[in-house]
């Protein structure tokens, strides 16, 4: 079973962005944009971390740990913040935070401190398959390896694996490049764009060899890896 995340962030963007990354690398994430809706779904599901943003309106991230302190003292914590104060760390500490993590942050960095300390508590983090069937192709991430009748085994650099990887978790669904280039990348600029669109041409010439499936642009916002079932 997926590990369940409550992620609290009031920046749509930002949480948007963590969302997806997250639920790639095999977590089911429930997003909250403010800390009312926060506590809201706190109270009304299990989750295994929660990840809240403390310069919230209303309700900000120290009140909803405190309401979450309330009824369990020991379901893990980190903290996102855009100020290093040190009284912040302070009082986040003293409120049970096991992490904190000043924006801006890389995403991948993120991943890594919540598999830490849920490991560091007893939970495994689910991760995502190794391999992939779409169509006639069979894709085997960790060994780097495309297979088809047509094409045969086909190596993979690793970065053509990692955006492959991405294409195939939202199969036949919009991979917004932003998503993509957070996650493999750790940013959204234009040169690490431009290096996207080499691979993404280099996967598309890959897949032609069969009929079937696809890699096509959405205008302005990303790919997809389009399937026929």
């Amino acid at each position: 079973m997926k590990q369940h995340i409550l992620l609290v962030e009031d920046d749509e963007n930002l949480g948007f962005v963590t969302k997806d990354f997250l639920e790639i690398a095999g977590f089911n994430v429930s997003l909250a944009t403010n800390g009312k809706q926060g506590i809201d779904l706190y109270n009304k599901s299990k989750f295994d971390i929660v990840i809240l943003d403390i310069m919230m309106p209303q309700v900000d991230g120290f009140s909803v740990a405190e309401t979450i302190r309330k009824k369990d003292k020991m379901l893990p914590v980190i903290f996102l913040t855009a100020r290093s104060m040190k009284e912040d760390r302070i009082r986040g500490f003293r409120l049970g935070a096991d992490d904190y993590i000043t924006k801006p942050f890389s995403t991948e960095e993120l991943k890594l401190r919540i598999e830490a300390i849920l490991r560091r508590t007893g939970s495994n983090p689910a991760y995502t398959s190794e391999i992939y069937e779409f169509g006639p192709y069979t894709f085997n991430f960790s060994e780097q390896t495309l297979l088809s009748p047509k094409l045969g085994k086909q190596p993979l650099t690793r970065r053509e694996a990692e955006v492959l990887r991405m294409l195939c978790e939202y199969k036949n669904k919009t991979l917004r490049r932003e998503v993509a280039l957070k996650a493999i990348w750790g940013d959204d600029d234009y040169f690490m764009g431009r290096s996207m669109d080499v691979y993404i041409t280099k996967l598309r010439k890959l897949l032609k060899t069969e009929s079937g499936v696809n890699i096509s642009n959405i205008h302005n916002t990303g790919f997809k890896l389009e399937v026929e079932e």
